[in-house]
C-alpha cells in the first residue's frame, strides 16, 4: 500500500481540484480456515482502522 500512495496516489492528489476516492477490497482463501483468535484480531483491527465492511464468512473460520 506505501509504494500504492507513493507511486500514484501522491500524483494525482497533487492535481488542482482533484477529488480521489481509494477503495480496498480483501478476498483470502484459507482452506484450513483462520483461528477465532487471528478473526477476532483481524475484525478489531478492520473495526479500529474504520473499514465499512468487517466480515468473515462462516466457511473461513476454522472447524
Amino acid at each position: 500500500m506505501g509504494q500504492v500512495a507513493d507511486e500514484v496516489i501522491q500524483h494525482l492528489t497533487s492535481l488542482n481540484n482533484a477529488k480521489i476516492r481509494i477503495t480496498l477490497e480483501i478476498d483470502a482463501d484459507i482452506p484450513e480456515g483462520i483461528p477465532e483468535d487471528v478473526a477476532r484480531t483481524v475484525l478489531e483491527n478492520c473495526k479500529t482502522l474504520k473499514f465499512e465492511q468487517q466480515t468473515l464468512d462462516s466457511e473461513t473460520l476454522e472447524s
